[in-house]
């Protein structure tokens, strides 16, 4: 059977969003418990104690230094686009062992042999990122792993809310498009079918985790370091029609995540691959 080609590289975007860590690392819990999971299916490297490893879209550096501890003696580097998220993730370096740089995933190249290139939460805002596997598994040691965990959740209302406001008649000439990563994340069965028709032996899963997000409109708390950030980016030069966006994406959240007795249910599908080179 041929394998299946993966799609081209499409343009890489020109304008991303500007990032705000501190509103980000709000639900630090939460965010980090899918890349802990993940981790955790990820077995022994090649470089025994001390391999290489990347990680894409490294944002505030909180995960990437879970990396160092799991291997300590591990040449680690965190790459982000973000100045903000880079500034942020600079307490976590641990020269000369962990380190940080600008790179953008979509762009990289890598120059080195990795046991490890791992992304978490990040490949989502890549239009068509698999067709950069095989640049990546080329990267690879023998035996090495590729690794990552993107959200699933982009029918969820946070997310066909969101579309739909910046669609309306009202906002649809400055927003419509803005953020919209809908096509870019694909189904785990696809995720399963290019990495073995890319000959590694592949792992891929998703989990759904029911998080209960605390304190008053706690999913538009949540999208503020995340979902929304095109959107704030992209009004920023008008705070009053910022402002007035936010408060009736506000009320639709209110009705779609009424609180309960214990804080907000937040449902959120997350999809993991673990792939390994032969």
């Amino acid at each position: 059977m041929t394998p299946t080609p993966p799609p081209t590289p499409p343009t890489p975007p020109t304008t991303d969003p500007t990032w705000d860590p501190q509103q980000y690392l709000r639900h630090a819990d939460h965010r980090t418990r899918p890349f802990q999971d993940l981790l955790a299916r990820i077995g022994d490297l090649p470089g025994h104690a001390a391999p290489r490893i990347a990680d894409l879209g490294c944002g505030a550096g909180n995960v990437t230094a879970l990396l160092a501890d799991r291997w300590p003696q591990a040449r680690i580097t965190g790459y982000d686009t973000s100045p903000q998220m880079l500034a942020e993730a600079a307490a976590h370096a641990r020269p000369p062992l962990l380190d940080f740089a600008e790179a953008d995933a979509a762009t990289w190249t890598p120059t080195e042999t990795y046991g490890l290139i791992v992304s978490t939460s990040a490949l989502q805002w890549i239009p068509g990122h698999a067709a950069y596997f095989p640049r990546w598994l080329e990267a690879l040691a023998p035996g090495g792993t590729l690794a990552f965990q993107v959200p699933g959740n982009f029918t969820a209302p946070s997310h066909t809310l969101l579309a739909q406001l910046r669609d309306s008649d009202r906002w649809r000439p400055r927003l419509h498009g803005t953020g919209d990563r809908t096509a870019s994340v694909l189904e785990p069965t696809d995720y399963l079918t290019l990495l073995r028709d890319l000959g590694c032996a592949a792992d891929v899963w998703e989990t759904t985790y029911l998080q209960t997000l605390q304190g008053e409109d706690a999913v538009l708390d949540w999208v503020k370091g995340t979902a929304l950030r095109p959107v704030l980016t992209a009004l920023a030069d008008d705070p009053e029609a910022r402002d007035a966006f936010v408060a009736e994406y506000r009320d639709l959240l209110r009705e779609a995540y009424p609180p309960g007795p214990y804080g907000t249910v937040f449902p959120f599908r997350r999809i993991f691959a673990v792939a390994r080179k032969p």
